[in-house]
């Protein structure tokens, strides 16, 4: 099932003033808050009227004062087209894991809103007695696989705070596995070895968005061990297991190693950015493989992927002939 292309609803996007920004234009401010959109963009959005300020639509630039009520009305738009339908892993009324398609959106960001994991799951389950099924964690637009979903508020709150551990250590109660396709022969292992990365990954410089996440020298500590599972010409499948959950970690970190995912538009080797590639832009194949979870009540969960990602088949080669062929 593919949702069609098509214009959304619109979305109203709120702000207030921080004792910092006051006094900046209502065009400065913006454009420092959101740089997806410069200076002369916003002037234009508070001439055709989409812009308020504490509940007065405004046309006109201005100063902004401490505590200000910012809202930008943003008209319809078009999404892309994307994948609308997963398989459903585990459900047990509660918690429910999901096998996400490779294009779909998780949470409404980058120019997607209607078309996401969250949109669908609310529409479905609109009428569910147990209530609705909301993600508690983020895969990238192009990651496939394990994404888990939680009906109870407290159970979001509690998988929520085991998802994202912030520290370099390993998590207890929590094993989060990927597969990847990584470039071929870049990773000094055998098949079987196994390497434990820890690098940091931080805040860079981006032309096209302002800041991006990146190999760094310090900022946030992350830890990932890879191991290396197939080696074929056209790729080296590789098993990602992660102790903490930073964002594009395995891209980043595959990329510092040397080894960039294939196919990967954004990480380059040594883990910086191209300066015009964006993070959802698809190429890469990155699998949420295998999850332990230890629930509060000592019971475990363990889920697997449907079908793990693989190496891509070997071509077949016709057997020799004789001749030309005839008899």
């Amino acid at each position: 099932m593919i949702l069609a292309a098509g214009p959304n609803g619109g979305w109203t996007y709120r702000d207030r003033v921080a004792p910092a920004e006051a006094g900046q234009a209502i065009s400065a401010f913006y454009a420092a808050r959101h740089p997806h959109s410069d200076r002369a963009t916003w002037l234009g959005r508070l001439a055709a009227g989409e812009i308020e300020c504490n509940g007065r639509r405004l046309t006109a630039d201005g100063p902004l004062a401490v505590g200000d009520r910012l809202a930008w009305h943003r008209p319809p738009w078009r999404e892309e087209a994307v994948p609308g339908a997963w398989g459903v892993v585990h459900d047990d009324g509660d918690l429910q894991v999901i096998d996400k398609p490779a294009g779909l959106p998780v949470l409404p960001a980058g120019g997607f809103l209607e078309h996401t994991v969250l949109r669908l799951l609310e529409r479905r389950h609109r009428n569910d007695p147990a209530g609705v099924p909301r993600p508690v964690h983020r895969l990238g637009r192009f990651t496939t696989g394990l994404l888990v979903c939680a009906r109870r508020p407290a159970t979001r709150a509690w998988l929520s705070a085991l998802l994202r551990e912030s520290t370099a250590a390993e998590t207890p109660g929590c094993q989060k596995v990927y597969r990847a396709l990584l470039e071929p022969g870049a990773l000094a292992l055998a098949p079987g070895d196994s390497l434990r990365f820890e690098g940091a990954i931080g805040r860079r410089a981006h032309p096209r968005l302002g800041w991006i996440w990146c190999a760094s020298g310090s900022d946030l500590p992350a830890c990932s061990t890879l191991t290396l599972l197939e080696r074929h010409p056209a790729a080296d499948l590789v098993a990602v297991a992660i102790a903490s959950g930073r964002p594009h970690q395995i891209r980043i970190h595959c990329a510092a190693l040397g080894a960039p995912l294939l196919g990967d538009p954004l990480y380059l080797p040594g883990g910086s950015a191209r300066p015009e590639a964006l993070p959802g832009e698809g190429g890469y194949q990155l699998q949420a493989w295998q999850l332990m979870l230890q629930r509060p009540d000592g019971s475990c969960l363990r889920v697997e992927a449907p079908v793990p990602l693989s190496l891509p088949e070997a071509p077949r080669v016709p057997p020799a002939g004789r001749g030309d062929g005839h008899c």
